[in-house]
């Protein structure tokens, strides 16, 4: 049973997403304490009283994975009386999607990228932030081009596809997909050729913020 008469703590969560080796995956840190010890957990820790909450995740980030200067996005709150077993915590959860080429991390026994789609045994209610933040983006994902925070400066239309796809969570036929982007103003072709795939190679496009401002909201 909790202490009724024991103050709460307030933590913060980071739940960091990126496209990687073809999958959608989230940054994780093995827990060295308990509770929970050994399990995977989303990147977290306690606020301190001299600190907000955005300056509390940052810092967290920084500490338990050595990444900074990422934009994070201030998620939900979780406060189930029960979501630690050994104290009242309250956490502001927070995530951001990321270029895997814009975060250098050295996986590590400790830390290391997990496919969202299969992911290991999780502290605390870590599934459920998880679960939580893939909703939210994939409700963004109707109002707004949040899938090009995930792709390169330089893109092709079947890397765009996959990227929709991957946080969809579902097949698009291509076809249909690349009549709608083309209807897409802020979707535009460059001169460059991405010839990894093949000898003729494919093109590259790139996302223009100032002519999506600019533009009606588009549902792909």
């Amino acid at each position: 049973m909790l202490n009724e008469t024991k103050t709460h703590e307030i933590t913060v969560d980071v739940v960091i997403l990126t496209i990687k080796n073809g999958s959608l995956q989230v940054l994780l840190v093995k827990r060295t304490n308990e509770p929970f010890k050994d399990k995977w957990a989303i990147p977290g820790g306690y606020v301190r009283l001299s600190e907000n909450l955005d300056q509390a995740a940052l810092r967290v980030l920084k500490e338990r994975t050595n990444v900074d200067n990422i934009y994070l996005e201030q998620l939900y709150t979780f406060g189930d009386p029960l979501r630690h077993p050994n104290a009242r915590v309250i956490t502001c959860a927070y995530f951001a999607l990321v270029r895997s080429e814009d975060i250098q991390i050295v996986s590590t026994p400790e830390l290391g990228w997990h496919k969202v789609s299969d992911l290991p045994p999780l502290a605390f209610d870590h599934k459920e932030i998880i679960e939580y933040s893939l909703k939210r983006t994939r409700e963004r994902l109707e109002i707004c081009p949040v899938a090009y925070q995930l792709l390169n400066e330089k893109f092709t239309l079947t890397e765009m596809q996959k990227a929709y796809e991957l946080i969809m969570d579902k097949k698009l036929d291509k076809r249909n997909f690349r009549k709608r982007v083309a209807d897409l103003n802020y979707i535009e072709k460059t001169d460059k050729i991405d010839k990894t795939g093949s000898k003729r190679g494919a093109a590259l496009y790139k996302f223009n913020e100032n002519a999506y401002r600019k533009a009606p909201k588009f549902k792909l």
